[in-house]
């Protein structure tokens, strides 16, 4: 089943003390790249939510965040007021003032707050850390729900380049046929005697040139290596990228071999779609 790797995922979770907000936020990118934001009493877990993120989202670029509202009386900023008080006494040798006023200049000023470190308490570690883990599922089952809807698109362009290439199957014969009659009505121009079965043999060389049957069924082989991928148990975006490119490679060759314009024209059909296919798996796991 192939992921995207675009998701989002939110918890919150309701302390006696505070208030636990958890997102995680994932768009494409070739590897890992977790960029977490959290008090800083919680950055000794940082590691353990890496790990975490890492083993399950694998791929893509990655934002957690980790925010703390306090709900009830425990806080762990205080006012230092021996220095809020020099601050106030200070300011009023240089203005006057009313003491109020004095007083919310004071608090703006260093170390009129500090805030003291707690440990982490593990109980409410042990609750942070299953929200966690809840939003990952989030995630997860977010990217589970992109991918299908990738998975569909896929499936419909890969089933549109196999029409067009029964449309360049069919109209084959009639290329060949096409270049055999230019070729002939060119040794006829020219009136030159010509040995027939050299002729033959020369033509039946130049055709060959021009034969697609190799690629044609190459073609085929790949598109229904690509869809069985799709179908497989893991979300493997890069061997889907690698199957595209011999995709891709195998319809160049059709179009630089065809030398004819109708067949060409179901080419570039088949480069667009096939464009958008690759375009469409940069986002998948």
């Amino acid at each position: 089943m192939i992921q995207s790797m675009t998701g989002y995922g939110k918890s919150v979770l309701q302390l006696p003390t505070k208030k636990i907000s958890i997102e995680l936020k994932s768009l494409n990118s070739k590897n890992l790249d977790v960029n977490a934001r959290m008090p800083s009493m919680y950055r000794a877990k940082e590691l353990d939510i890496r790990k975490g993120i890492a083993k399950h989202l694998v791929r893509g670029k990655v934002d957690f965040s980790l925010y703390v509202e306090i709900t009830g009386e425990d806080t762990t900023s205080k006012i230092n007021k021996t220095v809020v008080k020099e601050y106030i006494k200070q300011l009023k040798e240089v203005v006057d003032g009313d003491t109020t006023e004095l007083l919310k200049m004071a608090v703006r000023l260093p170390d009129a707050v500090t805030t003291e470190r707690d440990d982490i308490d593990e109980e409410e570690w042990t609750i942070i850390a299953k929200g966690i883990d809840g939003t990952i599922s989030k995630i997860v089952a977010y990217r589970k729900d992109e991918g299908q809807i990738l998975k569909q698109d896929f499936i419909e362009r890969v089933a549109n380049i196999r029409q067009l290439l029964e449309e360049v199957i069919v109209m084959d014969p009639e290329r060949i046929a096409g270049v055999r009659a230019r070729l002939e009505k060119g040794i006829a121009e020219i009136k030159e005697k010509v040995d027939d079965n050299r002729f033959e043999q020369e033509l039946v060389y130049y055709i060959e040139k021009f034969d697609i049957t190799e690629e044609k069924v190459r073609l085929d082989n790949h598109l229904d290596y690509f869809i069985k991928a799709l179908n497989s148990e893991d979300s493997n975006g890069k061997k889907l990228g690698f199957i595209s490119q011999e995709i891709g490679r195998e319809i160049n060759t059709i179009g630089s071999k065809s030398n004819y314009a109708p067949m060409q024209k179901l080419v570039v059909q088949m480069k667009d779609e096939l464009e958008k296919i690759k375009e469409q798996l940069l986002n998948v796991l």
